[in-house]
């Protein structure tokens, strides 16, 4: 099952939703604003991907934090705390192939990850 996380007004889950629909990929797309997102799958990809790539820090949300806020963001559980109140600070997309989780898009990457 393949799962693409993010917001639908992002540029980037844009591009990666024409591309999944340019290469005939049915997937599933999940709207972390409207949905949300729980902890126990947020604490899965933390185990998968370095919380240096999965927080957002460059974003106009991780600005109006506050430090301690972003100090907390460092730890696992503090940064999945942070996820799940500020889903802004997710970076966008989030691809669930299979259980294996990739954030980011890149075309080359992502024919890479799906064999084409």
């Amino acid at each position: 099952m393949i799962t693409l996380y993010g917001i639908p007004n992002c540029t980037t889950v844009k591009k990666a939703r024409q591309w999944l629909a340019d290469n005939g990929i049915d997937y599933i797309f999940h709207d972390f604003k409207k949905q949300g997102i729980d902890a126990e799958r947020l604490q899965a990809w933390t185990a998968q991907v370095p919380l240096a790539k999965l927080v957002n820090r460059q974003g106009t949300t991780w600005r109006a934090l506050p430090d301690e806020a972003k100090a907390a963001a460092d730890t696992p559980d503090g940064a999945v705390a942070l996820m799940r109140e500020q889903t802004s600070v997710i970076k966008r997309p989030v691809l669930d192939l299979n259980g294996k989780v990739g954030v980011g898009f890149s075309e080359a990457d992502w024919a890479e990850r799906f064999g084409l």
